[in-house]
């Protein structure tokens, strides 16, 4: 997993609530156990017709939304079945963060495993970055800080241990493994 401390990026927005997991990676795209090339999936549904051909109103598919890092969405974001193809989807698009004013929980640990920051805001601060998609934000880890263009700086909620596993691009078997010496000089003395 790749440290995150800060992040300065675009937004693109997908301003609807209760995006689900079986819309942001449907299921029939759950048979890999691999990271990459999920991405190509991601919002399926709604980025491809039948025919497999991009849907030009679809967010991801206008051009404003290329190499955007943020990804700036409604309320309940997330909620639906735990499937860890869900945040690995995000991240192999490109994004490194997820801004909403609620996520659900199951996903919200499933990316912060994974090294997707998941970010919640006030709802002020979620209805002005919907009506503001493409600025470009800075997310900082350390101190639990996004800033908006025009330097207002808003807090977002992070747990310590989570806030060091990302800073040190580690999951918890990664933090585990980093005390590997302690660990077994504690089995040595048991």
């Amino acid at each position: 997993m790749q440290a995150f401390t800060t992040l300065t990026a675009r937004t693109a927005v997908l301003a609807a609530d209760n995006v689900d997991t079986d819309q942001i990676i449907p299921a029939r795209f759950l048979t890999t156990t691999a990271r990459t090339g999920l991405g190509a999936h991601l919002f399926a549904d709604w980025r491809y017709d039948p025919a497999g051909r991009p849907r030009p109103e679809f967010v991801l598919n206008r051009p404003e939304a290329a190499g955007c890092g943020i990804l700036v969405s409604g309320g309940n974001f997330g909620c639906g079945s735990s499937r860890e193809h869900a945040p690995w989807a995000l991240l192999d698009y490109g994004f490194r963060a997820v801004i909403s004013t609620g996520i659900a929980d199951i996903f919200r640990n499933n990316s912060l495993k994974n090294g997707l920051l998941p970010v919640i805001v006030d709802a002020a601060t979620g209805a002005w970055l919907i009506a503001h998609p493409g600025i470009e934000l800075t997310l900082d880890v350390p101190s639990t800080t996004l800033t908006l263009p025009e330097g207002r700086v808003v807090s977002f909620p992070l747990e310590p241990f989570a806030r060091h596993c990302l800073q040190n691009g580690v999951d918890e078997l990664g933090y585990l493994l980093g005390h590997r010496a302690a660990i077994g000089t504690f089995e040595t003395r048991r």
